[in-house]
C-alpha cells in the first residue's frame, strides 16, 4: 500500500476511534485507491487526502417538537456537507433513533463518491437526526418535520444543499419539510429537496429509483458472467422502498424475490413476490411503519422465521438493502457455506471489511453499495434537472435515463479496474472512478 495511503489510515484510526463506520468507510476507499496515489504524488504535496477524509461543513442542532399529548421532546439534528469540488452538496436525510456523528459521517463520505460515479455534477452530504419516527402519528411526523426544517434551512438551496429522503424519510416527510422551507422562504424553490410528491415537483419511479437501478447494475454482473436475472430466485433484507423497487424490477425482468427479512423475522415466499397484490402489500406494510412479516405471511400463505437468512441454499442471489453492517463475517461464512455465487449490496456499506475480504477469498462475486446503489441519487439529480427546466419527464423516459447512468457506472468501474491491473474487482474499481473526479476537482481548485 502507499505510504501516504497507510499515513492517512492510521491517523483517521487514531483520530476517530470512536466513530467506527466513518472509519471503516475510510479504510475501504483509501485501502483502494493506492495505485491512483502511485500515480499521483503531488496529491501528497497539497495533503489531498487528509482534506478528502475531512467534511467541509458539519453542524448538528436542536430539534424541538411536542406529541400528540402535549409533551415536548428533543432530539439530535445533523447536516454533514462533506465534499462540495463537483457541485452542491447532495445526500439523504435519515430518521432513525441510532443516527449519531459517526454515521452521518460515514453516509456522507460514500455519498460523495457514489455521487461522483453517477457523472452529474453533484456533491455529497448527509443528514438526519436521532428520531425514531415509528409508532408516530402523522401530526406528530409533521411537527417533527417543521422542527428540523427550522434548523435547517438557512443553510440549504437549490446551488447550496439538497437533501433527499433516507431511511424514515419518505415522500410524506419530504412533503412536510418541504412546506415548512416554503413558508420560512417565501420562495418556492422546488430544487432544495428531492423525492417529492408529483403534484409539486417530484419526479417519476424516484420512490422506486435505487431499487431498479441495482437491478439494472446486477444485470451488467450477470452478462459479464454469461448470465441472465430470467430464472434467478434473490433474497432481500429489508422491505422499504429500496428493497420493494428491487422486487419491482426484478419481477419485470423475470427474476423474483423470494425471502424478505424485517428486523425481526424473515419470510419464504417460494412463489415470488412477484404480483401486484403482494407488492402493494409490501408498500403498505412500510407505511404503516409495521417491523413484523407475520401479517405478509399469513395474508399469503408462506413462511415466517425469526432471525435472519444468511445461509439459505435456494436462492441464487444475496441483495442486502437495509442498513450497515449487516453482514459480518458469521454471515459471510453462512453465505459461502450456501454457495451462493453472487452477492449484491444496495444498503450503503451493509458488509463489514472483514466479511468483504472473507467473500472474496471464497470466490462469490461481489458488487459494492456505492456503484450499486447510485440510481437513487441519480434519479434525484433528474428531478432537479426536470426542476430547473420546468419539465415533467414520462415514466419511461425516466427509467430509460436510470438504465443508461446504471450501465455507465458499472462499464466506468470495471474500466478503472482494469486500468490499474485489479482485474474483475468492482469494489475497488468503484472507489476508484469516484475518487479520481473528486480529486482532480479539489486539485484544480487548489488548497483550502
Amino acid at each position: 500500500m502507499n505510504e501516504y495511503v497507510q499515513e492517512v489510515i492510521d491517523s483517521a484510526r487514531a483520530k476517530y476511534s470512536n466513530q467506527p463506520e466513518f472509519v471503516q468507510s475510510v479504510q475501504e476507499v483509501l485501502g483502494s485507491i493506492s495505485p491512483v496515489i502511485d500515480a499521483h504524488p503531488e496529491y501528497r504535496k497539497v495533503d489531498l487526502l487528509n482534506r478528502i477524509i475531512e467534511p467541509e461543513r458539519l453542524f448538528k442542532f436542536r430539534v424541538v417538537w411536542t406529541d400528540d399529548n402535549g409533551q415536548a421532546h428533543t432530539n439530535v439534528g445533523y447536516r454533514c456537507q462533506f465534499n462540495g469540488a463537483i457541485g452542491p452538496y447532495k445526500g439523504g436525510l435519515r430518521f432513525q433513533k441510532n443516527v449519531n456523528e459517526s454515521i452521518i459521517k460515514f453516509l456522507g463520505f460514500e455519498q460523495t463518491f457514489k455521487n461522483s460515479l453517477t457523472g452529474l455534477p453533484i456533491g455529497g452530504g448527509k443528514g438526519g437526526a436521532d428520531f425514531d419516527p415509528t409508532g408516530k402519528s402523522d401530526a406528530e411526523m409533521m411537527r417533527f418535520c417543521q422542527s428540523y426544517m427550522t434548523a435547517l434551512y438557512r443553510y440549504i438551496g437549490p446551488d447550496i444543499d439538497v437533501p433527499a429522503g433516507d431511511m424514515g424519510v419518505g415522500g410524506k416527510e419530504i412533503g412536510y419539510l418541504f412546506g415548512q422551507y416554503r413558508r420560512l422562504k417565501g420562495v418556492w424553490e422546488n430544487g432544495v429537496l428531492t423525492g417529492k410528491g408529483l403534484s409539486y415537483g417530484g419526479s417519476l419511479i424516484r420512490p422506486e429509483a435505487t431499487g431498479y437501478g441495482a437491478i439494472y447494475y446486477l444485470n451488467e454482473v450477470l452478462r459479464q458472467q454469461g448470465d441472465t436475472i430470467r430464472g434467478k430466485k434473490i433474497a432481500v433484507t429489508g422491505f422499504g422502498n429500496v428493497a420493494w423497487g428491487v422486487m419491482k424490477k426484478a419481477s419485470q425482468l423475470g427474476g423474483k424475490v423470494t425471502y424478505m427479512s424485517s428486523p425481526t423475522c424473515y419470510i419464504h415466499d417460494e412463489e415470488g413476490i412477484v404480483t401486484d397484490e403482494k407488492l402493494n402489500y409490501v408498500l403498505d406494510l412500510r407505511r404503516r411503519n409495521q417491523i413484523d412479516l407475520t401479517e405478509y405471511a399469513e395474508k399469503f400463505g408462506c413462511e415466517c422465521h425469526q432471525g435472519k437468512f444468511w445461509g439459505v441454499k435456494d436462492v441464487d442471489i444475496y441483495m442486502p438493502c437495509a442498513t450497515q453492517n449487516e453482514v459480518g463475517i458469521e454471515e459471510a461464512k453462512k453465505i459461502v457455506e450456501a454457495g451462493v455465487r453472487y452477492y449484491i449490496e444496495v444498503s450503503n456499506m451493509p458488509t463489514t471489511n472483514e466479511a468483504i475480504d472473507y467473500l472474496r477469498q471464497n470466490g462469490v462475486i461481489i458488487a459494492p453499495s456505492k456503484a450499486v446503489n447510485a440510481g437513487g441519487v441519480g434519479v434525484s439529480a433528474l428531478e432537479m434537472s426536470q426542476n430547473s427546466e420546468r419539465l415533467v419527464w414520462t415514466e419511461d423516459e425516466v427509467d430509460q435515463r436510470l438504465q443508461h447512468m446504471m450501465v455507465n457506472i458499472y462499464r466506468s468501474s470495471l474500466e478503472a479496474a482494469q486500468e490499474y491491473g485489479l482485474g474483475y474487482d468492482l469494489i475497488a474499481g468503484a472507489n476508484i472512478a469516484g475518487f479520481k473526479k473528486v480529486a482532480t476537482a479539489m486539485y484544480e481548485q487548489g488548497i483550502f
